[in-house]
Order: C-alpha cells, then sequence, then structure tokens
C-alpha cells in the first residue's frame, strides 16, 4: 500500500506574537541614521498567495524562526530605541564584572605594593648616598692625616741620621760599640 502525502501551505504569512522576557528592551530595526532606528520592516501584503509553493520572502521565512523580525515590531507605532543603550542592557544582563573588580583590586594592591618598594628603595638609596658622602669624608681625613705622619716620620728621620752622624764623628769607639750591642733596622 503505497504511502500519500499530503503537504498544505498557508495562504499568507502571519507573524507570531513571542512574550518577550522581563527587564529586556525590545529590538527595532535599524533606520538611516546612525545608532537609532524605529519602525518596523516592511511586511509582505496580504493579498499574495503561495498556492502550494512555499514562500522565500523574507517576511513569510522569517516567521517561522525564534528571535525573527516579527518578534521586534512595535506594538504602538513609530517608536524609537537607542542601540547602543539596547546593547550595552544586553551586555550588562550578560556580563559578570566579579572577575574583573577582583583583577582591579589585585592590580590596585600590586600597584600600591610597587609604589611602597620604590619609595623604600628611594629611602635607602638616599640613606646609602649619605653614608657613601660620610665615608668619602673619613678616607679624606684619613688620608690627609697618614700624609701629615710620613712627612713628620720623614723630617724625624733626617733629625735621626744627623745626629747618628755627628755622634759617629765625634765619638767613633762609643758609636761602634753601640752599632753592635743595638744594630740599627734594616729597611725593607
Amino acid at each position: 500500500m503505497p504511502a500519500t502525502y499530503y503537504t498544505s501551505y498557508p495562504s499568507t504569512s502571519y507573524p507570531i506574537n513571542v512574550p518577550q522576557k522581563p527587564g529586556y528592551a525590545q529590538y527595532y530595526p535599524p533606520q538611516h541614521s546612525y545608532g537609532r532606528v524605529s519602525g518596523s520592516p516592511p511586511e509582505a501584503p496580504d493579498s499574495i498567495t503561495t498556492s502550494g509553493v512555499p514562500s522565500y520572502e523574507p517576511s513569510a521565512a522569517s516567521s517561522n524562526y525564534a528571535g525573527s523580525a516579527s518578534e521586534y515590531e512595535p506594538t504602538s507605532g513609530a517608536a524609537s530605541i537607542d542601540l547602543l543603550e539596547y546593547m550595552g542592557n544586553r551586555l550588562n544582563g550578560s556580563f559578570d564584572p566579579m572577575p574583573l573588580d577582583r583583577s582591579l583590586v589585585k592590580q590596585a594592591q600590586t600597584s600600591g605594593e610597587l609604589n611602597a618598594k620604590h619609595r623604600e628603595l628611594l629611602e635607602l638609596q638616599a640613606l646609602a648616598q649619605r653614608r657613601l658622602a660620610g665615608a668619602r669624608s673619613n678616607f679624606a681625613d684619613g688620608m690627609r692625616a697618614a700624609k701629615e705622619v710620613q712627612k713628620d716620620l720623614q723630617w724625624t728621620q733626617k733629625r735621626v741620621d744627623a745626629l747618628n752622624e755627628r755622634a759617629a764623628a765625634k765619638y767613633p769607639e762609643q758609636y761602634e760599640s753601640a752599632q753592635r750591642r743595638y744594630p740599627a733596622p734594616v729597611d725593607c
């Protein structure tokens, strides 16, 4: 027994009214001006029949799908809505700002810690510069004192050599016995 299939197509297309979710703005197709929309798209006239052949007109095809243009048609004439506001509301509804807020808090804490460490480093650098200046001053004072001591030692050595020469010339026997008994240190 052969199967018989019967198909029937509507002679006109009717928009499907889909209930809106509360809290969401109604969508309207774009106008010619940037960022603003109003009105609804043109619809196919009611007098067009398909005579058993499916219609491929946008209004007929789109009425069969969720999210079609008919879902967003205004109910009260040519109302207008700001697309940027609508998209912002949709984004705010679907976007969770908590991870971003946490990352901003973490960034602020890290920035504060880095700022504190930077200030601490600047203080330590200033302290090191003061200590270095004090060490340089102490080193310069020590060098001056060492040069004065060296001059004094040279003057004293000249005086001792002159006294030894005079003693050796005036008292040669006593000088030689003193030299044997207390020899002079060897210069390096």
